[in-house]
Formats: C-alpha cells, structure tokens, sequence
C-alpha cells in the first residue's frame, strides 16, 4: 500500500479492500487499472473490482484529479442497465485509493476468443454486434460514450449458467455528454485500430464515433485484422485511420452493407446505433439465427473457449498416430504375406 505518498500501491490475494471485498485473483487490466476478481463479504458474492492506477507519487491536484476520474466512471457506468452490458455496484475507497466494483461475468474477451480459435462466421458476428449495438444504444439514451469499443472490451460468457452470453465492459474512459471537458490537454484517449476517422483527427468522440468503433470491432471478428490494418507505429496507423481509407471486407457476406454503412468516414453518414442494432438483427435472423429480430437480442452466442484450440490439436496428433500405427500394421501384413524377397 502507498506510505504517505511515496511507495508504489501493491496489493496482492488476500486483501481485503474497504472492508468489504476480499481479493481471489487477478483476471485482467481495463484502462485505467488491474480487474480482480473478488468476494463480497456482505453478500457472499463474486465480483470484479477495478485498482484504479495508484495515485502514490503523484501531486496532490493530479490525485485529486485521478480519483474523480474513477469516481466519474462509476456514475456514468451507474446510469446504465443493461442485459448486454457488464453492472457497476459500488465504487468503494480504500485507504483513499478509488476501486470500481462491477459484476463478474465468467468469461473470454472477444479478442481471446479470436486469437485462439480464429474469425466468426457471419451468423455469430452479426448476432453479436445486434447485442452490443442494443447495449451501447441504451448508454446513448442515458447520455454515456463508451469511446473504446473494442474486441478486448467485449466478454463471452462460458460456463454452464453464462455460456455464449455477450456483455460490453469498460466504461474507463467514457463521458456523459456535456459533461465539461478537463482544461488540461493530453493524448486521445483509445485504441487507435479501432478509432473513428474524426477522433482520430482529434474531434470529439460522439454516439457516432462509437457506431464506427463497433463496426471496426465487428469486421476484426470477420476478416481476422481491424479495417485499417495493424502497425507497429501508433502514429503511422492513427494517420491512416484519420484518411478513412478502410480495406473492404472479404468475409463479410451479408454483413457487408451494414458494415460499411457504420465504417463511413463521414459520422453525419453513419447509421444510429439504433439503425446499427436493427440491420445487423435483420443479417443475424437472415443467416439463420432463430426467431424474431427480438429473440436474437435475448440469445446466447456460444463460441469456443480459449484454449480449447490446443485440446483440438492434441485430438488431431492423437488421430494421426492412431492412422499411422494401422498403416504400419497393415504394411507388416503385406510384406508378410508376400512372402521372402528374392534376391
């Protein structure tokens, strides 16, 4: 823990945070701290909390600064429900250190689930994308911009009770509209592969740019990359991104439109996110996801856990040694049969 503001803030399993909320493990990072998963003494529950980054060493305005931030985050996150997106419970300090406490959904990151086991089908994607349009439609109503939408901040629930439920997560670096924007300037807040063309000339985010960000998310679980590609250069990709000069999908299907429709470079162009929901609802029914465009909201979309790829393999190397021992039986059998050489 901080000593009077001089040492790095450590806290390891065991902790018990505000009294209430016993550290188990630590399950990820979002974008402002490290995710453990906790215990909830008082309701004998599992929850996720956010460390929110320390703000040992810093100045005091900056700390200040650091914990309104977080505690910012837990209103605007507060103002949403949602089936589709991930509940925030409580923001609790301690020892003056700010911690988000949110719902634990039991699951994978859409980017896991693509780095394991590879793209989606169309069906899936567009299943998917319906869910989280509908989530981020019904933050837009409340005022909230997610503002990094993004595979790694979209969770596929596994587990018998929460397999293939789909969730947003991380409201991190989101603002309510007209909230007052902080007069001391940085760097734009994000992930460049996933920006709207206008932040990343250095606009606002808008509801629109949030469209654009969920398209992008939508079209790596499709073609395998974002829609700009990847560089190693943060500066070099955030220019071509601020062209708008998007690589047209190839796996896209049906998707295609829809896709492009939220990719536009020009936000004033892009459909609503309402309109995003509605047409990527209507793909999802036509490539055969049962029922009503209403029943595609409500489904599960199971997809294959991480890790489970390299139980595939191990299934593949057994079947070939399986193969190759009967050939060399069946080899034995014929020279056998066949008698001696001659020589």
């Amino acid at each position: 823990m901080a000593e009077d503001g001089r040492t790095a803030w450590i806290v390891r399993p065991g902790h018990l945070v505000a009294g209430r909320y016993r550290l188990l493990s630590r399950i990820g990072s979002g974008a402002m701290g490290a995710v453990w998963l906790a215990r909830d003494q008082l309701l004998g529950r599992e929850v996720a909390v956010k460390q929110v980054l320390s703000t040992a060493g810093m100045e005091a305005g900056e700390a200040a600064e650091q914990r309104a931030r977080a505690l910012r985050e837990g209103r605007i996150a507060a103002r949403l429900s949602h089936p589709h997106a991930i509940t925030m419970y409580d923001v609790a300090l301690d020892d003056g250190e700010p911690w988000l406490v949110m719902e634990h959904l039991p699951s994978d990151s859409l980017a896991g689930v693509l780095a394991s086991s590879g793209v989606l089908d169309v069906a899936r994607v567009a299943q998917i994308g319906a869910q989280l349009a509908d989530a981020l439609a019904a933050a837009h109503a409340a005022g909230v911009l997610h503002r990094d939408v993004k595979p790694g901040n979209v969770l596929i629930g596994r587990g018998a009770r929460d397999d293939g439920v789909v969730k947003i997560t991380d409201f991190g670096i989101s603002r309510a509209q007209g909230d007052l924007v902080p007069s001391r300037t940085g760097p734009i807040t994000g992930t460049p592969a996933y920006f709207a063309p206008e932040v990343a000339r250095g606009h606002d985010s808008t509801g629109a740019s949030d469209v654009f960000s969920l398209g992008a998310t939508l079209y790596t679980a499709l073609e395998g990359v974002p829609p700009f590609g990847l560089d190693e250069s943060a500066t070099v990709l955030v220019h071509r991104v601020a062209r708008g000069e998007v690589v047209l999908p190839q796996r896209a299907g049906a998707l295609a439109d829809p896709l492009l429709r939220m990719l536009e470079p020009d936000p004033a162009r892009r459909p609503t996110m309402e309109q995003a929901r509605d047409h990527l609802a209507a793909v999802a029914v036509a490539a055969g996801r049962r029922g009503a465009v209403t029943s595609v909201l409500a489904a599960r979309t199971p997809v294959r856990p991480v890790g489970r790829g390299a139980g595939v393999r191990r299934i593949s190397r057994r079947t070939a040694v399986t193969v190759l021992a009967v050939l060399v039986a069946v080899a034995v059998y014929l020279l056998v049969a066949a008698g001696p050489a001659v020589l």
